[in-house]
């Protein structure tokens, strides 16, 4: 089984009863549940409940850390059935308590106006090569876990724009471009691409906050983690093509970093927005 194939049995919900379904952790060797994990499976257990809809929206926060040990049972309430929108609430629960909520608006498709921001003008996936984000010489300051998560690849294929060493001290400003994609084929159902969306979304946004500052995420006297996470999809797309993930982070204040990313096809299409804020706090300074 390929590392893709892998990910997608986590999206293969169990039904435990009429919106009740249970999920499987992934762990991607952090030791806790990456939030993207609880994102997507959050989304397919909304979709679950609904028919011939697509999600064109949602917006999630990030409660309390999740065992990537035991399994997640997410709990939908089916807030608003209409004609063309559906809503969706989400509560990702594991051991009795909430670790994450979700609200997510579904739609009929039908057209409408059209226009788009444009992707900036940045090399193609074909004139970059797929290499590791952390340099030869800094990996043996990684703890195994990080040295897996990092080193390791993953069901998603990364082209970085940005030569980002995330352990160089240095300012630089703010924005992360990425060329990422599926490395394999995937079905043609929408919900697939859109959850893994979802899922791969989570990768690489918030820490681009990190940057004017000259501090790695990976610093262990920097406290760092998820507070919120939305989306908004607004074409058709697939994971299994190239995909722009454009990011910048315009602000950083009261210990929290801010970043939103726009996704953009190969032909230059935006076909996804995101946003996300996370905590950023220095140990020295929350001891004080």
């Amino acid at each position: 089984m390929t590392e893709l194939e892998s990910l997608l049995t986590y999206f293969e919900l169990e039904v435990l009863e009429q919106n009740l379904f249970r999920g499987q952790s992934l762990d991607i060797g952090t030791g806790r549940i990456f939030g993207g994990q609880a994102l997507a499976q959050s989304l397919k257990a909304a979709y679950l409940t609904t028919e011939g809809q697509e999600v064109h929206s949602l917006h999630a926060y990030f409660l309390r850390e999740g065992d990537c040990n035991k399994p997640v049972v997410y709990e939908v309430e089916r807030a608003r059935d209409g004609r063309t929108f559906s809503n969706r609430r989400v509560t990702a629960i594991q051991n009795g308590r909430p670790i994450l909520i979700l609200a997510c608006s579904f739609q009929r498709p039908e057209s409408g106006f059209e226009h788009h921001k444009e992707m900036p003008d940045v090399p193609l996936p074909d004139q970059l090569t797929e290499k590791t984000l952390i340099p030869a010489d800094a990996i043996k300051q990684l703890s195994p876990r990080m040295r897996r998560t990092l080193t390791t690849q993953g069901p998603f294929e990364f082209r970085f724009i940005n030569d980002l060493d995330p352990f160089c001290d240095r300012p630089k400003l703010p924005i992360k471009r990425i060329w990422f994609k599926a490395r394999g084929p995937l079905p043609d159902e929408n919900d697939i691409h859109r959850t893994l969306l979802t899922f791969v979304s989570d990768f690489h946004l918030v820490s681009t906050a990190t940057l004017p500052h000259g501090i790695s995420y990976l610093d262990p006297q920097l406290q760092f983690a998820s507070l919120d996470h939305a989306m908004w999809f607004h074409r058709p797309f697939r994971v299994d093509d190239w995909l722009l993930y454009d990011c910048d982070s315009p602000s950083a204040s009261e210990a929290r970093g801010f970043a939103t990313g726009h996704v953009f096809n190969i032909k230059g299409e935006l076909v996804a927005s995101t946003a996300q804020q996370g905590l950023m706090r220095l140990w020295e300074e929350a001891k004080q």
